[in-house]
Formats: structure tokens, C-alpha cells, sequence
């Protein structure tokens, strides 16, 4: 909870230095478990979307999405402190934030995200700063 605290707090948009790999999958987690409950109110309170199907002559029926405003609101508040601490693990493994494009490629790009997300940090200093393991 405190790498989550921590990120919202005073690195929601800092893209520079690196993050550890506890910093990274601590605030997934976290951010994980907040998007599920915002699912789960949207659905207890009624706000969930829906959806029309088109009338082919049975009649128009309305399907839930499953998600409404709350789940949107909580993403968007979760989009860049989670684009920032991602840019911040690619820099603690030594590799450019435009490293993270590579999700875009199918199933290879975010299977190799993957592993850097896993991979232990460089030691010592490197280009984007001391090693967070360290301080």
C-alpha cells in the first residue's frame, strides 16, 4: 500500500529516475484491486452501461457492458501514474521509456514487456539515475 500511496502522491507524473520492481507490482496490484471495485459499485449502484442490440424482428434487448462512470473515472486517474511507473521500471532495467511501444506488437510485444518488467535491476548507476535499491 505504501508503493501505491507513494506513486499518487508525489510521482503521479514523473517520468524520470527508476522504479524498483516492488514500486512496479505493488501499484499493479493495488491499481488491479481498485478497478475491480469499481466495477462491482458500478454494478451495485446501477450505474453500468448498456448496450442495444438491433431489432432483426425479436425485438431490441439491452445488454450491460459491466462497467459505468466510476470504473471510467478510476482508470483515467490511474492512466498516467501507471504510464509513468512503467517508463520509470524500463529505466531502473536500463531501457528507454520508448520501450514500452513494444506492448503494441502482437503477443510478442507484451510477452517481452513482461519479462522486462521481471528483470532485476542494473546495478549501480546508470543513465537515468542511481540504482533505487541502493537509496
Amino acid at each position: 500500500m505504501n508503493w501505491y500511496l507513494k506513486i499518487m502522491q508525489e510521482h503521479y507524473a514523473d517520468f524520470n529516475g527508476r522504479a524498483r520492481r516492488s514500486e512496479y507490482w505493488y501499484f499493479g496490484l493495488f491499481n488491479v484491486i481498485i478497478v475491480i471495485l469499481a466495477v462491482i459499485l458500478d454494478n451495485v449502484l446501477g450505474l453500468n452501461f448498456t448496450m442495444s442490440t438491433p431489432d432483426y424482428g425479436y425485438g431490441s434487448t439491452e445488454i450491460s457492458l459491466g462497467y459505468g462512470w466510476i470504473y471510467c473515472i478510476a482508470v483515467l486517474i490511474h492512466l498516467v501514474p501507471s504510464l509513468a511507473v512503467s517508463v520509470r521500471r524500463l529505466h531502473d532495467v536500463g531501457k528507454s521509456g520508448f520501450w514500452y511501444f513494444i506492448a503494441f506488437v502482437p503477443l510478442v510485444g507484451g510477452i517481452w514487456l513482461l519479462i522486462l518488467a521481471c528483470t532485476d535491476s542494473n546495478s549501480g548507476e546508470n543513465e537515468y539515475g542511481p540504482n533505487p535499491k541502493g537509496l
